[in-house]
Formats: structure tokens, sequence, C-alpha cells
């Protein structure tokens, strides 16, 4: 593996269709909730994507099922490895396990203890790294090299994106008539998969990224026109962490409406809110699109907007809460 994976092939929207294909009864089809007081709040009709009620707790699910059970037997019995703070390493560990084939993960240091713990429980090895980019794709290659498993990436996957696709096409088939769909971005692997089941299924609404303003490698990416990479940004949002990949990148250049951004300080209110609200358990990163929105970051008056929630594996202990 190199820093910098070789762009072999774009996914397309039949790539999406076919994943939901493919791993279906392999994860859930999550429930679309709504609040009367955050649609009065807004002046608008939000929709919110359970993906933290998904098998492991978050989306990333779907894109490792479809990418390990695309594999060729031969290719599979080799096993399967990968770079995560935890959601991406916990779903390969138990698409892996349900195939019956190994996997490693390589987890950094710093990953919340929960998402660690569901990585180990789903029957993966966990080899550790330090907190950097850098230090999990040169651990990654070692790991790969070693044991001849193959490499589904997290995020800069066309499998992977094609399966996480999958949740903006259950979205837009259970709610007509979005005008919006809006998902947070991290390495991209959401937000390239839902612009593209948004632009096939629903051609007039308006895709846009939600990502920390202390993590705004995505915005920075399109205002440039090439790529930016954070090695370590600091936000709660770990989940985000990572920087844009090159696929990803390419498909957000071409499909994106744009990349709103929250404020450090306005996630976990967010996250709170959504709690209050929805009575819903959610990770940092799952909160980020709300507090872009509660920012000004985007007028959604009068407005029918999707939304994904990525994840529920939230470290409560590292958030202050006490057994």
């Amino acid at each position: 593996m190199s820093a910098a994976p070789v762009l072999s092939f774009l996914p397309e929207f039949a790539d999406v269709a076919e994943a939901a294909r493919r791993i279906e009864g392999h994860v859930h089809r999550t429930p679309v909730l709504t609040s009367r007081s955050l649609n009065a709040d807004f002046g608008a009709e939000l929709f919110f994507k359970c993906e933290n009620l998904q098998r492991v707790g978050a989306f990333k699910a779907r894109g490792a099922a479809n990418a390990v059970l695309a594999l060729d037997p031969d290719v599979a019995a080799r096993g399967v490895a990968t770079h995560s703070s935890g959601n991406h390493g916990a779903a390969l560990a138990l698409a892996a396990a349900t195939r019956g084939v190994p996997a490693w993960v390589v987890v950094p240091q710093n990953a919340p203890a929960v998402k660690r713990a569901a990585v180990v429980r789903y029957g993966a090895t966990v080899v550790d790294c330090a907190p950097t980019l850098a230090a999990r794709e040169s651990t990654l290659e070692t790991v790969v090299a070693k044991t001849g498993a193959t490499l589904v990436h997290p995020y800069d996957d066309a499998l992977v994106i094609a399966g996480q696709g999958t949740a903006a096409l259950e979205l837009l088939e259970d709610v007509p008539g979005l005008d919006l769909v809006i998902a947070p971005v991290g390495g991209g692997g959401l937000i390239s998969g839902t612009a593209l089941a948004a632009r096939a299924c629903r051609p007039e609404a308006r895709v846009y990224a939600a990502e920390p303003a202390a993590a705004d490698d995505a915005q920075r990416s399109l205002a440039s026109g090439q790529r930016v990479r954070l090695d370590a940004p600091k936000t709660i949002a770990d989940g985000l962490r990572a920087s844009i990949g090159e696929r990803n990148f390419a498909l957000m250049q071409q499909l994106l409406d744009g990349v709103i951004l929250a404020e450090e300080a306005a996630i976990l209110p967010a996250m709170q809110t959504l709690w209050e609200r929805l009575k819903l358990v959610l990770e940092p990163s799952a909160a980020v699109p709300l507090a872009a929105l509660n920012g000004g970051g985007l007028d959604i008056r009068d407005k029918r907007v999707g939304i994904i929630l990525t994840g529920g594996n939230v470290d409560l202990e590292a958030l202050g809460f006490r057994r």
C-alpha cells in the first residue's frame, strides 16, 4: 500500500445498486426519524437516517460488507486488513467473521476505547500504531506484506464507497422529494457514495458534506482543486479525522454542491440536542451536520432535508460521563 492509493476506477450508481443487492440480509435497513421541535426551530422538515442503529453501530457496516462479500473465495481466504479509528475496523471484523476469514485492523493509540473493544469483540487482530495518518498507512503496509491479506481501505475503495451509498439510497426511497441531503465527511466514503445515490435518484436535490472546522480538509481541497491532507487534526469528532481519499475527492469534485463547517464548540451541544429530541445515543461525528446547520452554514428554511446520522459508538467516559 502506498500513501496515496492508485486511482483504478470510480464507482457509479450501478455499483451502489449492486451493493444494495449484495449486502441485503447482512445489514439493517435503518429507520428515518423526525422531530417536530427541530422542524420548528429550523422552519424546515428534517429527516434523520439512523445509521447509529446499524450493525456495529455505524454506516461502516455497509461498505465493509460489500467489499468482503465481493471477494473471490481464494482471495477472501487470505483475510482482510485495514486501518481505522474504530467503526470501519469493527465493520470489517464483522464482515470477515461472517465470511469465516481472518481480519487485521491497525488502530491508532488514541482511538476511543469503546471502538477498539468492538474491533476485538468481532474477532479481528488489533495492531497498534501512533495517532497519525502516516503511521496508520505505514503500519498497514507492513501488515499486508506479512499476512497476504487484502487491503480494504476505510474510504478510498470503490466497493466501500458503493456500499456506503446504500444508506442514502434507502433514505431517498423512504423519503420522497428531498431538497437537500447532508452527510458528515472524513475520508469521504460516505459522502461520495451519498452523492452517487442522490444524483441518480433525486437529481434536483443538493448534496452537502459537513465537517469540523478543525478538520476542514474537504473544504480546503474543493476550494483549491487539489487534495489537502491533514495528518493529525484535533477534533472531538474522531470519525472525521481522516483526510479525503483520491477516489472520494474525484467524486466530490464531480457531484458535491459544497461543504458546511461545524465549529468545535458546537459539536457536543448538537449531540446533546439529538439525544434530547430524538432520544438517540450518537457519537460526536454524527452530530456534525446539525452543528453546522446550527451555525448558519446553510439556509434550509422551507426545505426537506435528509441527514445521515453516521454512528452511535460514543465513549461516554471520555466525554465526562462516569460510571
